[in-house]
């Protein structure tokens, strides 16, 4: 595991991975898979952009492989084990075009909100605390871009 060099922050006005946070995709699929519920948000432009990889018409692609959740759209789950319908035994199936979500991980507001929540995707993912040190401002960016 990496440390951190303390940074002097007497107001207490940067976040706590003001100094960045490790993390090196092992591409194990844990951020894709189950065992709860949850959802893989895409907007109209990525559905495009997995149904055209997939050599689907996006009507096809949206009957088969989205569900409308309020006003979004997520990806459907496997019944069995709720892992994210496009993980393959040798990882992402459409990993090209990857909607935002999943390009972010694990830089999402829940999981950078405390040192707690880090530890607990840390617990999840393999990845996290290992690797390439990512730097505050491209943590922030990729945080920025997910809904949440």
């Amino acid at each position: 595991m990496k440390t951190f060099e303390k940074i002097n922050d007497p107001a207490g006005a940067l976040p706590w991975y003001v100094a960045g946070l490790a993390f090196e995709c092992l591409q194990c699929g844990r951020c894709c898979a189950g065992p709860d519920e949850g959802y893989v948000w895409a907007d109209d432009k990525e559905i495009a952009a997995v149904a055209d990889y997939l050599n689907l018409t996006e009507k096809e692609f949206r009957r088969q492989y989205v569900r409308r959740v309020g006003l979004r759209h997520s990806f459907v789950e496997n019944r069995k084990n709720h892992d994210c319908v496009f993980l393959a035994d040798d990882g992402c199936a459409i990993y090209p075009v990857r909607p935002t979500q999943c390009r972010t991980w694990p830089f999402w507001k829940s999981n950078i909100a405390s040192q707690d929540d880090w530890s607990q995707a840390a617990v999840r993912c393999p990845g996290v605390n290992r690797g390439e040190l990512h730097p505050i401002d491209k943590i922030q960016r990729r945080a920025g871009l997910t809904k949440e």
